[in-house]
């Protein structure tokens, strides 16, 4: 594969790390995507495809690339995505290695990597369809390493960053997985470095973390918000929420932070 990172992350590239940090699950048999969306087939190596959605709201509006938590697949966003179509916003979710439709299987290495290959396809793609130009990129969870390895490669191909429950170091997650990197001589600077990426990001920016958020604590959204540079961004914190249940705790406080980033990115360009 090219070597498109600037990092090397082989050392976070070890079975005890991969297989705490990943759980890939398949697409159900016989799934129907709703009638609005279309799949998408993103090829990152000669046998290695990444599945993605997209979800049309029209093509004069600006566009969210997503990269979804660990656990989750493109297909989990179905009930989502007409939140995005009601807030005037195409949505685009993609699976990593070996998630829904995807093919290979998942790694460190694999996912940043990749993540270069997917935001130029979906370039090519919305400009190919005469679609506004206008991308945001966000990440959940996991995702948000691909959101910051982006958002530190390519600042001047989006408008903005949103990171929902995005974490800043690598270590207070891999211990609450059972992986006690000292153990293992692995390194933070050998890993996903966000909080050095988003350092680099001064465009518009939304941190979404739960106050309650006991896999990745609210004090990893927390610096990350503090280290970014950028003079417009907001830190959304939804104060009854844990991990997996922001949107149900706090789904209108969701939607509006979503849409005021967009609509000030809109009012700007």
């Amino acid at each position: 594969m090219k070597d498109i990172s600037k990092i090397d992350y082989s050392a976070f590239d070890r079975p005890e790390i991969l297989l705490s940090l990943f759980h890939p699950r398949p697409e159900p048999l016989g799934f129907l995507p709703s009638a609005d969306s279309e799949d998408i087939v993103i090829q990152v190596e000669k046998d290695v495809s990444l599945g993605a959605r997209f979800y049309f709201a029209g093509s004069e509006f600006p566009t969210i690339l997503f990269f979804h938590g660990n656990g989750e697949i493109v297909a989990d966003y179905d009930d989502i995505a007409p939140l995005y179509k009601e807030m005037k916003i195409n949505f685009i979710p993609v699976d990593y290695r070996g998630y829904g439709r995807s093919k290979g299987s998942p790694t460190i290495t694999a996912m940043i990597r990749d993540s270069h290959i997917i935001f130029k396809y979906i370039k090519d793609l919305l400009k190919d369809r005469g679609c506004s130009e206008t991308l945001v990129v966000m990440g959940r969870s996991l995702g948000s390493a691909c959101a910051l390895e982006i958002c530190s490669n390519y600042k001047k191909g989006f408008a903005g960053l949103i990171i929902e429950s995005g974490f800043a170091y690598a270590r207070p997650l891999l211990m609450l997985l059972g992986v006690d990197m000292d153990a293992m001589g692995v390194a933070e600077e050998e890993g996903f470095r966000n909080i050095d990426k988003i350092r680099r990001f001064d465009k518009p920016t939304l941190i979404i973390h739960a106050r309650r958020d006991d896999i990745i604590s609210f004090t990893e959204g927390e610096a990350l918000y503090n280290e970014c540079p950028a003079r417009d961004k907001n830190l959304l914190i939804i104060p009854d929420a844990n991990h997996n249940d922001i949107l149900l705790r706090g789904l209108r406080e969701y939607t509006q932070a979503i849409k005021g980033l967009i609509e000030k990115i809109r009012r700007a360009s």
